[in-house]
């Protein structure tokens, strides 16, 4: 049995949900934050067996396409109080980053 931890983009989350429910895959949801945009995410767990693992990261990969977005980003300031300036800067956002993790051990109580 494998875990798939799945982080994908909020704006994702509900069209790649209705895909793996879908074709039948049962997961848990768990609200996440990015690091670099600070935008909101979700991480979805699935336990599946081995030889779903290709299937699962197929429906991932067609679902979460990434793509480019304009952000409004700060420079940083060192000042005292910081300067309202903000650039826009454009960046991939989108996509999944799917870790595989092996179980030894899967229980349902």
């Amino acid at each position: 049995m494998k875990l798939l931890i799945v982080i994908i983009n909020k704006r994702d989350h509900l069209r790649l949900r209705e895909a793996l429910i879908e074709e039948g895959f049962r997961f848990t949801e768990i609200g996440s934050t990015g690091g670099f945009l600070r935008e909101g995410n979700v991480t979805l767990l699935l336990g599946v067996e081995e030889s779903q693992v290709d299937h699962a990261l197929e429906i991932i990969g067609t679902v979460c396409r990434p793509r480019e977005q304009v952000v409004q980003v700060s420079a940083p300031d060192t000042r005292l109080y910081a300067s309202p300036v903000q650039e826009a800067m454009t960046v991939r956002v989108g996509g999944a980053q799917v870790f595989v993790v092996s179980v030894d051990r899967a229980v349902q109580i």
